[in-house]
């Protein structure tokens, strides 16, 4: 962990796989400033990580699913640019393993975002956490250089608090293992976003914990925390806002 608590950001690797990929904003991507949305970017994030996968042969060696994410955002990308998309392995643990990426606007040397995922391993017949297969560590495991990364909870459960909201998943917001996707967990903090000024910078990490369905949730308000509960209180995800920065639409820039 960084300073601040949250997942560290690792400098890419001198040797081993470093996957790219290009990508340009589509209009459902984006806030209406331009702005592209932190759920359109953690779905930029999974993208990039099946397609890594996928080019290296390993799609059907096993299934993913996210544990924890942190996005960094200095600028926020923009509606109309292109984009490239740099990512690689940045440690490895016994059934799961951190995933680096980077995103950078086209012809600039510096990363406009900066995010983490530790992503947990799973038998895909199964669905149970398993063991990383040989020819997995020899894709991998040179960028990862030796290093090991926990998949241990580290943000604290919801307190007992009148600061609640109601939130609804839709159907349409379940992916493939019919459940709601990691993406749509930002969309609540989007609302925050969309609602006050409009945001230049931010850094903040999601951990999941109980997969969620589609129906009637709540939002959990502390300071600079969220957390995403069922009715019953069960907690589906736990958020840690670090950094906000904005100014107003109508300001001069």
């Amino acid at each position: 962990m960084d300073a601040i608590g949250l997942t560290e950001l690792i400098a890419p690797p001198q040797r081993g796989r470093i996957f790219r990929q290009g990508v340009r904003p589509g209009i459902a991507d984006c806030a209406p400033s331009g702005r592209v949305r932190l759920d359109a970017l953690a779905r930029w994030l999974q993208d990039i990580a099946y397609a890594d996968v996928d080019d290296a042969g390993l799609a059907s060696a096993a299934a993913w699913v996210v544990r924890r994410t942190r996005i960094r955002v200095r600028g926020f990308p923009q509606f109309g640019q292109r984009f490239t998309l740099a990512t690689f392995c940045s440690g490895i643990g016994r059934m799961w393993a951190e995933r680096r990426t980077m995103i950078a606007c086209d012809g600039h040397p510096h990363a406009l975002v900066d995010a983490v995922s530790l992503w947990v391993h799973l038998d895909s017949a199964n669905w149970r956490p398993r063991p990383f297969a040989d020819d997995e560590i020899a894709v991998y495991g040179d960028a990862a250089a030796g290093r090991q990364v926990s998949a241990r909870l580290r943000h604290p459960a919801a307190p007992a608090t009148d600061r609640r909201s109601d939130w609804t998943f839709r159907a349409c917001d379940c992916d493939v293992a019919g459940h709601v996707n990691n993406a749509a967990y930002w969309q609540p903090l989007e609302e925050e976003l969309l609602g006050e000024r409009e945001p230049t910078r931010i850094d903040a990490e999601i951990e999941f914990r109980a997969p969620a369905g589609p129906g009637e949730k709540l939002v959990v308000s502390d300071g600079d925390r969220r957390w995403i509960v069922s009715p019953q209180g069960e907690t589906h995800a736990a958020l840690l806002i670090a950094t906000r920065t904005g100014h107003d639409t109508d300001a001069p820039e």
